[in-house]
């Protein structure tokens, strides 16, 4: 039995408004929950051969020496991380600093060596001769606020690319038919995406801080960009396909492109569904370090689904003037 898409389009285009208004109004009122790599940080990375409780042992001498550190009477260091890397014999203590104006630039660099120095130290102290630094990893703000400003520009231009790219691609594939709705509607389809998978992990991350915006983070949008469009093109494609077979036949093109989808649907939906299911398992049984990311494309991946489908196609009906 056949959906009819095309009739309900409407009702579609509805809850793909409410989504994009949701997420637009998380982005104007909530904050952004940036993590270490967004704002001045460290990462301070320790191997071991001997099993050791991170929260336990390690996580209190981070907090006691994050009291030690002042910088105006105030602690230098705004928030402090531990975790054990998965499968792995080392641990990882994360420190992200209070802003600093650029006149004070090298006393935050000292803050950061003080740190460092004052943890591995005492870290020894206690008789652990098995912990060893591995890894020492310092960013500035000035990175952070690097990909903040480009973050949105190259996701934008993204968008605009692919979207060329599919006029180009369609272009002259039927007579008389343009290959700009095409383009239109996979814009359309791509910054819904975007916007509806950023907002609403926005709002987690309002409800559960332990979920930043990271660099990671800025990754799984553009990766839900090239699913989105994989996803997109597929039905695209079966439509060009049907139009060219059904050039010597009339057909109401809105009775085309519901075929066209229904046709998809089966790929469409298994495909998104076994990528939910494979994200869904590293979201629970991989590692904390990719968490963010994991969540960000499950929302993808939902939205993606959703708009290949129900937006996209029956949007190409309304754009071409239901030729």
């Amino acid at each position: 039995m056949k959906f009819n898409f095309i009739s309900k389009r409407f009702g579609f285009y509805s809850f793909g408004i409410f989504t994009s208004l949701v997420a637009i109004i998380a982005l104007l009122v909530l904050p952004l929950n940036l993590w270490i790599d967004m704002t001045g940080w460290v990462q301070i990375e320790y191997s071991f051969s001997k099993q050791i409780d991170i929260k336990a042992i390690v996580e209190p001498i981070a907090l006691e020496i994050k009291k030690e550190l002042l910088f105006n009477n105030q602690e230098a260091i705004n928030n402090i991380a531990t975790y054990k890397i998965t499968w792995e014999n080392k641990f990882v203590v994360e420190a992200w600093f209070n802003k600093l104006s650029k006149l004070e630039w090298q006393t935050l660099e000292d803050i950061k060596t003080s740190f460092k120095e004052k943890l591995s130290k005492k870290l020894w102290q206690i008789n652990w001769n098995n912990v060893v630094l591995t890894k020492y990893v310092n960013i500035g703000e000035s990175f952070g606020d690097y990909i903040k400003k480009t973050a949105y520009v190259t996701i934008i231009i993204t968008i605009l690319a692919i979207s060329l790219y599919i006029a180009w691609a369609f272009r002259g594939s039927i007579e008389g038919f343009s290959s700009f709705p095409f383009a239109m509607v996979t814009m359309v389809s791509l910054a819904h995406d975007v916007l509806a998978a950023l907002g609403f992990y926005l709002i987690t991350s309002f409800f559960f801080p332990e979920f930043k915006v990271d660099t990671f983070f800025i990754t799984a949008m553009l990766t839900v960009l090239g699913y989105s469009v994989s996803d997109t093109i597929v039905i695209m494609d079966r439509i060009r396909s049907n139009l060219k077979q059904k050039m010597t036949k009339k057909i109401e093109f809105g009775t085309l492109i519901n075929n066209s989808i229904n046709e998809t649907l089966a790929r469409s939906l298994f495909t998104s569904f076994a990528v939910f299911l494979t994200l869904l398992a590293m979201f629970f049984f991989g590692p904390v370090t990719i968490k963010w990311f994991i969540l960000a494309m499950i929302y993808g991946t939902v939205f993606w689904t959703y708009s290949s489908i129900a937006i996209a196609a029956p949007m190409l009906y309304d754009f071409s003037g239901k030729k």
